[in-house]
């Protein structure tokens, strides 16, 4: 997986693009400090928040707070659209960056249907798809963060 996938994760200089990016994932609602946060860093922070979204709509389903339910899988299907899918770099990013796409169609079909029917199960499927996404994507700062020395 490389970091060109994503449209403001490469280059790694401020740029009015990725200035773009930071107002971005504020509005998506991943609340964490993105000010300070690199490119890179930026798309693990959407990706952990949608795992966070997830777990707290099982959580809420498992309880019976529909209303909550609604509100994390709502917070989750945007984190995919306006966050993970809207940064993909689909000029750089080539078959890799199509393919998340697809996934993220997907992701947001499943989420939905999750919320209509109350399913756990398609919310387990969501958490399945997007951690080893996440885990691939960690595990490429190591070579990002030296690339952008």
């Amino acid at each position: 997986m490389t970091a060109t996938m994503y449209a403001p994760a490469m280059p790694f200089s401020a740029s009015p693009r990725q200035a773009g990016a930071s107002a971005l994932y504020r509005q998506v609602g991943v609340e964490t400090s993105v000010d300070a946060a690199s490119p890179h860093r930026l798309v693990a922070m959407l990706f952990d928040g949608l795992l966070e979204a997830i777990a707290q709509a099982r959580a809420a389903l498992g309880a019976g707070e529909v209303e909550k339910k609604g509100r994390a899988i709502t917070k989750a299907v945007r984190i995919v659209d306006e966050g993970l899918k809207a940064a993909l770099d689909h000029e750089g990013g080539g078959t890799l960056s199509r393919d998340l796409a697809e996934l993220y169609d997907y992701l947001t079909l499943r989420l939905t249907q999750a919320n209509l029917r109350n399913d756990d199960q398609l919310l387990a499927e969501c958490q399945r798809l997007v951690e080893p996404v996440r885990e691939a994507w960690a595990s490429i700062a190591p070579q990002v963060d030296a690339g952008a020395r």
